[in-house]
């Protein structure tokens, strides 16, 4: 399964190499994206570098791929790129260095950046008590699970941290931890709305955002 999902994202960045120029890769427009990793469970917050992967082309071709991507909690990973109208292109290390950012730093910038672009992530009530978090871009809203600063205001009003459910990319739910019926409203949704979204699937895990940190609170599904 790893390997399908690194030859389509080979793909990808092959296809958007050739379009390089009309994409602007200044520090302005970096952008970070989550995406599943299935089959992994980090259990706390890393931001491990995958390093080199190897893929083949559809044409049977292989390549060696320099990525931005960092395995992070869970089944996720993040994906550094720069953002267009349009699409999205994989930032490469060669980037980071060219703007000497080190990774904590670029996702920090990363994050800022959403802010800008796409507003201050906002929160309106959901069903079954869960609260949604919304941004200006659906597809984008699931971003906002790596904007600290934004979590850690949440969690100044919620002692026992907050269970987080972010099943696909234009889906960002939570629940105080210590409600539980909006936590078992939760386990039911995550695995529903993860089931529904095919291609736009993040993560079918719960995290907990305690601390000012993230681990799982309830581990990716079995696939």
């Amino acid at each position: 399964m790893k390997r399908a999902w690194v030859a389509i994202a080979a793909a990808l960045m092959v296809c958007s190499a050739q379009a390089q120029d009309s994409f602007d890769t200044g520090p302005g427009n970096l952008l970070a994206v989550l995406r599943e990793s299935s089959g992994i469970n980090q259990d706390r917050e890393t931001l491990q570098p995958y390093g080199t992967l190897r893929a083949q082309l559809p044409d049977g071709s292989e390549v060696e791929l320099e990525t931005s991507w960092f395995r992070y909690v869970g089944d996720m990973h993040i994906r550094l790129v720069f953002d267009s109208a349009a699409h999205l292109q994989s930032a490469s290390p060669e980037d980071l260095d060219r703007l000497q950012l080190e990774p904590e730093q670029a996702l920090q910038l990363a994050v800022a950046n959403m802010r800008r672009t796409y507003g201050e992530p906002t929160v309106r009530p959901w069903r079954g008590g869960l609260m949604q978090v919304l941004g200006r871009a659906d597809d984008l809203n699931s971003s906002y699970f790596l904007d600290r600063t934004f979590w850690q205001s949440l969690e100044a009003r919620h002692a026992k941290g907050l269970v987080v459910a972010v099943p696909q990319r234009g889906g960002l739910l939570y629940a105080p931890a210590d409600d539980d019926e909006a936590v078992a409203a939760l386990r039911f949704s995550v695995a529903a709305l993860y089931a529904s979204a095919n291609r736009s699937r993040v993560s079918s895990a719960l995290y907990l955002f305690r601390e000012g940190r993230w681990s799982v609170f309830q581990s990716p599904m079995a696939r």
